[in-house]
């Protein structure tokens, strides 16, 4: 049975315990159910006797109890003495009273359910409650517990194969991977491997799938776990659970720690409202300690991501703890276009999908904004009836991430239409006319987000510096409308 809306469901020990009660009320009921209108005192039976009223009697043996009836039909039940005196046998004997002896029924469930039954349940429910106490009690016990993920090596592995573009990348933190494999040659020659490596990106640009892939490449168990995980309400749980974090990663050893979101926990001391003395700095303080008290020939690698580096305390990035800092950047052309293909690989295209063009209009996106792309893409072929993603899906897609839902139920009169022809008419225009601006992709009126109309320009090549006639030609572009 559903339970009934913002009502908490009864406890399975109290469900157990009503169907019990109800199995023993209709196995006792049958032989406990009587009429109080027919039964009558011993006294009145006695008498009705001597008024030749009654007809026969059933005497159970070895109780008091007696049914019989009466010489109209009726019956009737009475209580009498334990042993019936013998006078008052002679009196049935004497009034032609039909007397019959019974054995004593007996429901031997039932007596049992009657007895044994209360003790169970008294039994069940101080079990429950100690069980449930055990519960409480161990949640209180393992709140100091890390609450790390463990990503086992026997799970699907995620490798460098699956981390599309990022080369440079790739080869700087390939130096990790070999020293999880061979440690020995590093030792051989004296070298140390860096203790701890810094991720910093902008958010969505694969960080934690760069250190997953890592493990998956060194083959080691990965350990992962967000900054905020740390902290507690309770004084001194951020600290215990950056201890217990170090101690299981020494017992999986080698493997890989990776802190999410780092600047969470590892901002500048001395900046909180505790003056130096608050629950986030002592989790600092204690992560510090343990990055000193762990050698790197134990085979423990620390990992963390931030998009704040500026904000992090300078204990954490000095030599011997996070003293490797890799920038993870938004992806470029030539890293957007692996990074669309890998996402699309299980997606089904029309062969007038052109990836190249999709990466040359998507500059500033990052991995995660491709990926709800390409989703996107796949939405809008769905909506349209389409049993395989066509490049019109993918302009819409782009359309939709970048300037917002189209508005097609916003009334324009022809005359705000013909403005808003003239306004992205002048645009385009001067985009084809001036050199150095970038050549127009497409050019519409139909309101779009908080635009009326647009016209989108999209560049032959990726730029990382805008020279001088660059920018006063797409100056003149967005002033000619």
């Amino acid at each position: 049975m559903p339970n009934l809306p913002g009502r908490p469901g009864w406890p399975r020990p109290v469900v157990w315990a009503l169907i019990a009660l109800a199995l023993v009320a209709l196995i006792v009921a049958p032989s406990l159910t009587r009429k109080q209108s027919d039964a009558i005192d011993y006294s009145v039976f006695r008498d009705n006797v001597t008024k030749d009223l009654v007809a026969s009697i059933d005497v159970t043996n070895e109780t008091s109890r007696i049914s019989g009836k009466t010489k109209d039909g009726k019956s009737f039940t009475t209580t009498g003495p334990q042993q019936i005196p013998d006078d008052d046998l002679a009196l049935f004997r004497e009034k032609g009273v039909d007397v019959d002896y019974k054995a004593p029924s007996s429901n031997i469930l039932g007596s049992i359910l009657i007895y044994a039954l209360p003790i169970a349940l008294l039994i069940g429910f101080w079990l429950w409650m100690s069980r449930r106490a055990q519960g409480q009690m161990a949640g209180i016990m393992s709140i100091g517990r890390s609450k790390a993920k463990v990503y086992s090596t026997e799970k699907p592995k995620t490798t460098f194969a699956d981390v599309a573009g990022y080369v440079g990348v790739k080869q700087e933190i390939s130096e990790v991977v070999d020293f999880l494999k061979s440690s020995q040659k590093f030792r051989d020659i004296g070298a140390r491997i860096p203790k701890g490596v810094l991720l910093v990106g902008p958010p969505g640009t694969g960080k934690t799938l760069i250190a997953r892939a890592v493990a998956g490449e060194a083959g080691v168990p990965f350990m992962s776990i967000t900054g905020s995980d740390f902290m507690e309400m309770f004084v001194g749980v951020g600290a215990a659970r950056v201890r217990d974090l170090f101690q299981t990663a020494r017992k999986q050893a080698p493997c890989i720690i990776f802190v999410d979101e780092l600047d969470s926990i590892g901002r500048k001391r001395g900046a909180g409202l505790g003056g130096g003395h608050d629950e986030r700095e002592q989790t600092l303080n204690q992560m510090l300690s343990e990055m000193d008290g762990f050698e790197t020939t134990e085979g423990v690698v620390m990992m963390a991501a931030t998009n704040r580096p500026d904000i992090l305390d300078p204990a954490l990035l000095r030599p011997g703890r996070f003293d490797r800092q890799i920038v993870v950047p938004l992806p470029d052309l030539d890293e957007r276009l692996p990074i669309l293909e890998v996402h699309s690989k299980d997606k089904k295209l029309d062969d007038d999908v052109d990836l190249s063009v999709v990466a040359r209009g998507t500059p500033g996106m990052s991995g995660a904004d491709l990926a709800n792309l390409v989703n996107e893409a796949a939405l809008f072929a769905v909506r349209r009836g389409e049993d395989r993603i066509f490049m019109a899906d993918f302009e819409s897609a782009r359309d939709r991430v970048l300037m917002g839902q189209r508005r097609e139920s916003m009334a324009i009169s022809d005359e705000e239409k013909e403005i808003i022809a003239y306004h992205e008419g002048g645009h385009a225009v001067l985009a084809y006319a001036m050199e150095f601006a970038d050549p127009v992709h497409k050019v519409t009126i139909l309101p779009s987000g908080m635009a009326l109309g647009v016209t989108q320009q999209l560049p032959l090549e990726e730029r990382h510096i805008y020279q001088r006639p660059y920018i006063q030609d797409s100056l003149v572009v967005r002033l000619g409308g």
